[in-house]
């Protein structure tokens, strides 16, 4: 018996007559699948695939799961397809989704096909979000010895054609350029479907861009001209549409009349002092009311993404009795800290807190089909086991809009004083939220967006954060109150470092420059132009040998000296830098959005490098919990764990690609088992064995995810693009105190 049954989707309604999904089953003949062993007759199973009526036959038209999330909403390709097929212009054709990036829909023309008129068509018949991104001719499908379309060929005939175009690539002049610049810029974001015109006062990251979708910018740009653009990924990440366009002229044309010329353009222009020192150069702002710095250290830990440890000023151990704390001032990075607490911090289960259906676990069994996948080294799958924890939502805060920044959680040795989480959003907002109950304890307004991490200073009380003013913020940690603010010249996305020897600062920021900070004396010690372009990502700072690492998106990886500004060494790595570097007292790694990981001895020489099959945004988070492995993701969808020889121990793969840098715990109350958090940008949040690589526990948040998580005991803290900040319980099913 074959049913078939209506599918209704978010498409046009005009497409819901044409899609019919089909039913199998009967009263004499019963489908088994996996284990199965008994099945009621008369069970009808559905089959999940589309197919369409006509002369009383049906044609197969594709699969129900070829769902994909694009822009934010999700569509099935197979409806573009169907939209592409109607057109009378159209034999055949097929949709791929390139490297989870890009829509590329390949179409074997009937007569003369004009690829811009064909797009116009499927723009009125579709929604934004299903419009695809380019359009390739070929003159038939390529087909699998099954008859089907061959998808891995397909790929690979986009990426021949990618590769021809990029040789072949030439511009008529200014004004093509200008035409052919606007038209990408809709296309990655999303806006093909908006007949709008595009401001020259827009900027990428205010139009609904985001890291992401600048790096395929700066990739289709750099295609569309066939050459390198230095310095292209920053004045798109910082800079109007019409700097954009400036700045590629001046690559391309030596002929100034072709520059447009429109009218109150405003250009922030870097610094002309070339020099690497720079003394008492900064801003001060009147606070609300006097202050008054106090004289005395405070005592803490301080976590922040990656496992970074910073603790100071310790008179006693917070820790269980199986874990040791140095007493006094710890490394900045501490892979050796163990996230055990005593009862005396965790007053976690005291209250209640409505779940509201959000607590989900793994169960799958060995042989069904699995919503993660995780392979180990020999090459075999090893599944999902039915895990034990489980997660829910403490609380959450909002702050108005999407948190991208990473949260600081600093632990007070005072019992009396609670825990707080610091953590900043792009509605300008600062604030400081009470770890245990969700409260806020101050909120302070920046000047623009922030998502800079912040970090806390060596006695404790200040935060430290940087702004997309250019600003360096340095707020009372106790009430948020201005004590100094520090001017660079651009966009400071950068989160602080802090020496915990000297007390000194150490920040990027767009301008180019990494500078070096005394918030005490209010000066700026050192600054240091760093040739390879913009500083994204955070500093690394290592104790033995005392090196300042810096990676900058013009690929270049910089050793040095934190005391006089001087460079020890570079490495040019040849694409972006977006990741931040990590140490131990061995090696300094970071990711690259070319998608390798890195691995430098202390003294610039590359040990290995190790490949995924995406950009690596992630930064790198190295933890002696483990046995100094390494922990990192990529745009491929994949959490890697790979040992200091640059070997694959195993890989887990997501739902989504993987921005956020994990993080390594271990919690007594949680069996002691050493784990790692870390999400995916669809929201995900993943609990996995650090050792094996297995999930023991999944939740997801209301919106896509590009913080990466800190854990403190069995509370873990990460931001949202639905404009919260979440504190989730992490505990062992069947045993949440009630």
């Amino acid at each position: 018996m074959v049913l078939l049954k209506c599918q209704a989707g978010p498409l046009a309604t005009r497409f819901l007559k044409r899609f019919l999904v089909l039913i199998l089953g009967g009263e004499e003949r019963i489908c088994f699948l996996d284990d199965e062993i008994t099945v009621p007759l008369g069970t009808m199973r559905e089959t999940g695939d589309f197919v369409r009526v006509q002369n009383a036959k049906l044609f197969f038209l594709g699969r129900k799961d070829n769902q994909i999330k694009r822009h934010g909403k999700r569509f099935n390709i197979e409806c573009l397809q169907q939209a592409a097929e109607d057109l009378c212009q159209v034999e055949a054709c097929a949709v791929t989704w390139y490297q989870q990036e890009k829509l590329i829909l390949f179409v074997v023309p009937k007569d003369d096909l004009e690829k811009r008129e064909t797009l116009k068509e499927l723009q009125k018949r579709l929604p934004a979000h299903a419009v695809p991104d380019e359009l390739v001719l070929i003159k038939a499908l390529p087909l699998t010895s099954h008859g089907k379309v061959d998808i891995s060929e397909l790929n690979k005939i986009y990426q021949n054609h990618l590769n021809s175009r990029r040789r072949d690539s030439k511009l008529s002049g200014a004004e093509e350029l200008w035409e052919r610049l606007q038209y990408l810029w809709k296309s990655v974001l999303g806006l093909l479907g908006d007949s709008t015109g595009i401001s020259k006062d827009a900027v990428f990251l205010y139009s609904g861009g985001d890291s992401l979708k600048a790096l395929r910018f700066y990739d289709e740009i750099e295609m569309l001209v066939g050459k390198a653009v230095p310095g292209l990924l920053e004045v798109i990440l910082s800079r109007s549409i019409e700097e954009v366009y400036r700045h590629i002229l001046k690559i391309l044309f030596s002929d100034e009349d072709l520059l447009m010329n429109y009218d109150n353009v405003v250009k922030r222009k870097l610094s002309g002092n070339s020099g690497e020192e720079l003394h008492g150069k900064y801003i001060k702002l009147k606070s609300e009311r006097g202050l008054e710095v106090a004289s005395g250290l405070i005592s803490f830990i301080a976590l922040s993404r990656g496992n970074i440890f910073f603790s100071m000023n310790f008179t006693k151990s917070f820790m269980q009795p199986t874990n040791t704390v140095q007493v006094g001032v710890e490394l900045l990075q501490q892979p050796s800290f163990q996230h055990l607490v005593t009862p005396s911090i965790m007053k976690s289960h005291a209250q209640e807190y409505e779940m509201e259906n959000r607590i989900l676990t793994v169960t799958n069994k060995a042989n069904k089909t699995n919503c993660c996948s995780v392979q180990q080294i020999p090459a075999e799958c090893s599944h999902v086991t039915t895990a034990e924890l489980a997660l829910c939502i403490r609380w959450k805060s909002n702050t108005r809009k999407c948190v991208d920044a990473s949260p600081l959680v600093v632990i007070p040795s005072k019992e009396e004083v609670s825990a707080s989480v610091y953590v900043g959003s792009h509605s300008h907002a600062m604030q400081a939220i009470d770890l245990d109950l969700g409260e806020i304890k101050w909120e302070k307004n920046l000047g623009d967006r922030i998502e800079s991490s912040a970090c806390i200073s060596k006695c404790g009380n200040f935060i430290v954060v940087g702004c997309y003013d250019g600003l360096v913020y340095v707020l009372q940690s106790s009430d948020g109150e201005i004590h100094w603010t520090f001017v660079t010249e651009d966009t400071v996305k950068s989160s602080a470092v802090v020496d915990p020897s000297s007390g000194l600062v150490y920040i990027g920021s767009h301008d180019q420059h990494v500078y070096t900070l005394d918030i005490y004396k209010k000066a700026c010690i050192w600054k240091l132009h760093c040739e390879g372009g913009a500083v994204f990502s955070s500093p690394c700072l290592s104790s033995s040998p005392h090196h300042l690492y810096v990676a900058t998106l013009g690929g270049l990886l910089l050793a040095v000296n934190p005391v006089t500004g001087n460079k020890i060494w570079k490495s040019f790595l040849g694409k972006p830098l977006f990741s931040s570097p990590h140490c131990n007292e061995k090696y300094i790694c970071v990711g690259c959005v070319d998608g390798n990981l890195y691995c430098y001895t202390h003294s610039g020489e590359k040990v290995w490098q190790f490949s995924t099959n995406g950009p690596v945004f992630s930064s790198p988070c190295i933890s002696s919990l483990t046995k100094q492995e390494i922990f990192f993701g990529s745009h491929d969808c994949f959490i890697y764990c790979c040992n200091m020889e640059g070997n694959l121990l195993w890989k887990f793969e997501a739902t989504s690609s993987v921005y956020g840098t994990p993080f390594v715990f271990q919690s007594g109350d949680l069996k002691n088992k050493i784990l790692l958090a870390a999400v995916s940008t669809d929201g995900k949040v993943w609990i996995l064995n650090a050792k094996s690589g297995t999930a023991e526990g999944v939740d997801k948040l209301p919106g896509e995810v590009f913080s990466s998580p800190v854990v403190w005991g069995t509370k873990l803290v990460v931001g949202c693009r639905n404009d919260y900040i979440y504190c989730l319980d992490l505990y062992i099913t069947g045993k949440k105190d009630s």
